[in-house]
C-alpha cells in the first residue's frame, strides 16, 4: 500500500510503497485512567513507540473530535481520558504540544471545557492552537479539491496527532480518522462544503483530499465508549471496549467497519482513501497487532449497513423523481423537538431548507425539502436528537428485494 509522510504540515506528499499496513487493536474496558494509560502506551509502542513518530523541539499538534460542547459521557467528543495519555506520553519526547479543533458551533474552549479537555490541557501545559483563523493553501495533489482555507494551528504545526472518536455519522455513514481532519477547517467555513459537495461521495472525497493535505502521523482512536444510531451526535452509547491505533487512516477506519459489521466500501471515505493511495481497506493488506478482533466484533451495532446512495438536487424530470424517492431526508420528531433552533440556525443553504413556519418559535420548524440538498447538518447537529433520517418507502422496498 501507499503510505505518505511529511516534515511540515505543507501538503507534500512522499508516497512510500509497503507491503501491508498495520492497525495495533487494544481491549481497554473502561475509562479508568490507569487502564487507558497502559493500553494507550502498548498501542504505540507496537507501531514503534512515541520517539517513532516525533523528534524533541518539534511543535505537536493534537487534534481530537469536539464537535460540539458535550460532557464525555454522551460519547460525542474525545474521552478525556484517552486525551490525557496522549498528552502525558508525547509530553516526554520533548516536544511541543498544542491542541485544537472547529466545533460546528460556539468556541473551541468551551467546546473542550465541557468535554473535559481543557482542564487537563491547562495542568499539562498544552496550549490551545488557533482554530478560529485559517490562511488559504493550495495542494496539488488534491484529487478533488486543490485549495482551502487551514487554521493557522493546523499550518503552524510540525506534525499531527488525531484523536477521532468511533461513531456512526448520517451523511457518510461512520465518522473516524480520515473525516476527523474536517475539523481543521475554521468554523462556519465548513458548511460552505457541505453547500458546494452535498453528495456524501463528493464530500467524501474532499474530505480525503483534506486528510492528505493535513496528513497526521498518528491516528488513535478512541472506541471504549462508541456512539451508534443517530450518530454524531445524537446517538446512544455502545461499549465497544477498544482503542485504536495506525499511520494508515483507510487501514483503521476499515478495521473499525469490521468490528461492527460493516462493510468498509460502503463507507466513501475508504473507498477514495484507497483510491487516492492513502491507505489500503483489504483485510489480506492490514496487520492486526495487539488483541484479536474477533473478540472486540459486534453484529448488534446500530449503523445502516447498505450502500450509501448520494442525493444529485440538479436532477430532473424522472431521474429526479426517483432520486427524491431514494435519498433519505431529515424529519423533525415533534415530541421531542424543544425549538432551540440549532437546525435552522446550521442549514447551509439559501433559502433555508429548514425554517420556523411564518416566524412562529413556538412550533417546530418544518422543511421545504424543494431547497434540501441532504448535508444532515441538521440531523448531525442536533442537541435533543430529535432529528432522524427516514428512509423513503421505494427504498425500503428496494433494500427488502435485495
Amino acid at each position: 500500500m501507499f503510505k505518505t509522510s511529511t516534515s511540515k504540515l505543507n501538503g507534500t506528499l512522499a508516497l512510500v510503497k509497503t507491503d501491508m499496513s498495520d492497525v495495533a487493536v487494544i481491549k481497554c474496558e473502561s475509562y479508568d485512567y490507569n487502564l487507558v494509560r497502559q493500553a494507550v502506551k502498548k498501542g504505540i509502542d507496537l507501531l514503534g513507540g512515541t520517539g517513532s513518530f516525533v523528534k524533541p523541539g518539534e511543535k505537536i499538534l493534537l487534534k481530537p473530535n469536539l464537535l460540539v460542547a458535550e460532557v464525555p459521557e454522551k460519547c460525542v467528543t474525545t474521552h478525556p481520558a484517552v486525551f490525557q495519555a496522549v498528552c502525558e506520553l508525547f509530553g516526554k519526547e520533548e516536544v511541543e504540544l498544542s491542541f485544537g479543533d472547529s466545533p460546528a458551533f460556539g468556541s473551541m474552549q468551551r467546546a473542550a471545557r465541557k468535554a473535559g479537555l481543557l482542564e487537563i490541557a491547562e495542568q499539562l501545559g498544552v496550549k490551545p492552537a488557533d482554530f478560529k483563523n485559517g490562511e488559504s493553501v493550495f495542494f496539488e495533489k488534491g484529487i478533488q479539491n486543490k485549495k482551502f482555507i487551514i487554521a493557522k494551528g493546523v499550518l503552524e504545526a510540525d506534525g499531527l496527532i488525531s484523536l477521532p472518536k468511533l461513531k456512526t455519522h448520517g451523511l457518510e455513514r461512520m465518522t473516524g480518522c480520515i473525516k476527523n481532519q474536517f475539523g481543521c477547517i475554521p468554523g462556519v467555513l465548513k458548511g460552505e462544503f457541505h453547500v458546494k459537495l452535498p453528495g456524501a461521495h463528493d464530500f467524501g472525497k474532499m474530505l480525503v483530499d483534506l486528510n492528505n493535505f493535513v496528513n497526521p502521523r498518528l491516528y488513535i482512536m478512541d472506541g471504549i465508549q462508541a456512539m451508534e444510531g443517530n450518530g454524531p451526535r445524537g446517538g446512544k452509547p455502545k461499549q465497544m471496549n477498544v482503542l485504536l491505533f495506525s499511520r494508515d487512516p483507510v487501514a483503521l477506519d476499515a478495521t473499525v467497519c469490521r468490528l461492527v459489521d460493516l462493510d468498509p466500501q460502503y463507507v466513501p471515505t475508504i473507498q477514495y482513501g484507497s483510491e487516492t493511495g492513502a491507505g489500503v481497506y483489504l483485510a489480506d493488506e492490514i496487520t492486526i497487532l495487539g488483541d484479536s478482533i474477533e473478540d472486540l466484533k459486534t453484529t448488534s451495532f446500530d449503523v445502516k449497513k447498505r450502500p450509501i446512495k448520494s442525493f444529485d438536487k440538479q436532477a430532473r424530470g424522472f431521474s429526479g423523481f426517483i432520486n427524491n424517492r431514494l435519498v433519505p431526508k431529515p424529519f423533525i420528531n415533534k415530541d421531542i423537538c424543544t425549538q432551540c433552533g440549532t437546525c435552522v440556525s446550521m442549514c447551509p443553504v439559501d433559502p433555508k431548507a429548514v425554517d420556523w413556519l411564518d416566524g412562529n418559535k413556538d412550533l417546530p420548524p418544518v422543511y421545504h425539502y424543494d431547497e434540501c440538498i441532504r448535508c444532515y447538518c441538521c440531523q448531525e447537529l442536533c442537541p435533543d436528537a430529535a432529528i432522524e433520517l427516514k428512509t423513503p418507502l421505494l427504498r425500503r422496498i428496494m433494500g427488502l428485494i435485495r
